[in-house]
């Protein structure tokens, strides 16, 4: 049996998961999982990559500790971050999280948006790469360093000794040209970084390296890392067997709602209404916009001391009458205290109850969900009859009945484990050498994907 490491790191939680390919379809199994989160220092929000890449280790060890060993592993996190290494190859601390108060007032950012937008196609968020690592320049940190990497390059590096900038990632960044595909050297030297710091972009499926010895002789085997579609999302959407009729929400700690396309749409109107052009695999584009999801409902569930399982506010969002609306993507929901108060505020009043705010949250992502269906369908001149909610949110079944419902469109359910299906069907298509579509194909014959059950 051929099996295919996935290793899929979201900014709460990291799981590994191997594929394989039984009686002609693909098949998972979770075989370790572990917490993650930003660590809260006197640097702000940052991230701990010891000790995220020691879990990284100690779920590769389970491979051998079951007898599975991988073909090839594969490594996809969330976008914009990433650390700064010194000429001796050392992490340049700290390792800034996105959601990091510097990065409330960027101040003299030195390239307009219109430009920016216009060269890389990448949405407005105030944490995107560009501006943290403007950030870095002014304060002398990004003059100091040699080396840029991803988190996912950063840890292919610490298992294999090998440096390489993945595509799907680095279009995160605001920093790649939509057009060349590659690192735009008028922008990285427009914000004070020195070109060099950045290696020429590979693509899904390429590898990097084996394990070097000392991760060899831990694990107690040896594999070849390749790159994934390192952006979570960008696995996620390689996952979705989809055509162009029919848009997608990857549905986590984000909503990633978008279409994909074979060209970027960089026009004012895209602009305007913050659509992104991130890469895909084969290059496509992934024309989507952020929308803070499941994170509004993690955040309820944590003011609650998790007095509730999402299955219980579920049920008390569908009790409520309330339909308030809210713009899920205020800045004051970004990193709130208390994500009650802070929806509350929002809504108009100071004190909902607990079911009037779960449903006012739902409310609230189906109506930006049905506005970015709109948005859309404008800007890419496609008339869109379906919607493919994959990742845990779709499990929701209440939320995929108002996505219907302020849509209009058809709802398409089956990818809970779409981002690791994605990492894996890249490896899959490196050992076969198959295409996307061919991929698709499979994965759509090998899981269950039909129309949302509504309730």
């Amino acid at each position: 049996m051929t099996y295919f490491l996935a290793i899929d790191i979201g900014a709460s939680s990291g799981r590994h998961v191997l594929g394989s390919i039984e009686e002609g379809k693909i098949k998972l199994e979770e075989i370790y999982r572990f917490e993650n989160g930003m660590q809260n220092s006197p640097d702000g929000l940052i991230w701990d990559m010891d000790a995220l890449f020691s879990e990284v280790v100690n779920g590769i060890e389970k491979c051998k500790k079951i007898d599975k060993i991988p073909a090839s592993i594969a490594i996809d996190t969330w976008g914009v971050d990433y650390v700064l290494l010194d000429e001796k190859k050392q992490e340049m601390l700290p390792v800034y999280a996105y959601r990091n108060a510097r990065l409330d007032n960027v101040l003299d950012f030195p390239i307009p948006f219109e430009e920016l937008y216009e060269k890389t196609g990448i949405q407005y968020l105030k944490f995107n790469t560009v501006y943290q690592l403007y950030l870095d320049a002014k304060s002398g940190k990004a003059k100091r360093a040699k080396h840029f990497l991803m988190i996912p390059d950063y840890l292919a590096y610490r298992l294999t000794g090998v440096m390489k900038n993945e595509y799907t990632i680095a279009s995160t960044t605001a920093m790649v040209n939509a057009e060349t595909k590659t690192w735009d050297k008028e922008i990285t030297e427009c914000i004070g970084v020195d070109p060099s710091l950045f290696l020429p972009l590979i693509l899904p499926g390429e590898e990097i390296g084996a394990f070097s010895a000392e991760i060899a002789d831990r694990v107690g085997f040896n594999a070849c890392v390749v790159a994934a579609p390192s952006h979570d999302t960008a696995a996620a959407v390689a996952a979705c067997p989809i055509d162009g009729k029919c848009a997608y929400i990857s549905s986590g700690t984000w909503s990633l709602f978008g279409t994909e396309n074979t060209f970027p749409v960089t026009s004012n109107a895209a602009m305007a209404a913050n659509f992104s052009n991130e890469g895909g695999v084969e290059y496509r584009f992934r024309f989507l916009k952020n929308i803070m999801g499941m994170w509004l409902l993690q955040n309820v569930r944590r003011s609650l001391e998790k007095r509730y399982s999402y299955d219980d506010m579920m049920h008390l969002a569908m009790d409520s009458s309330c339909k308030k609306i809210i713009d899920v993507n205020h800045p004051s929901l970004n990193a709130p205290e208390n994500m009650i108060k802070a929806v509350n505020a929002l809504a108009g009043n100071a004190d909902l109850p607990v079911e009037d705010t779960l449903s006012c949250i739902y409310h609230s992502l189906a109506s930006m969900y049905a506005k970015c269906t709109e948005s859309a369908e404008k800007l890419t001149t496609k008339e869109l009859d379906s919607i493919f909610i994959v990742g845990g949110g779709s499990k929701d079944k209440y939320l995929n009945t108002l996505t219907a419902k302020y849509t209009g469109k058809r709802v398409i359910v089956g990818l809970e484990e779409a981002t690791a299906t994605g990492n894996i069907a890249a490896q899959i298509m490196r050992y076969n050498k198959i295409t996307l579509t061919e991929v698709r194909e499979k994965i759509r014959s090998s899981f269950d994907i039909k129309e949302a059950e509504y309730v």
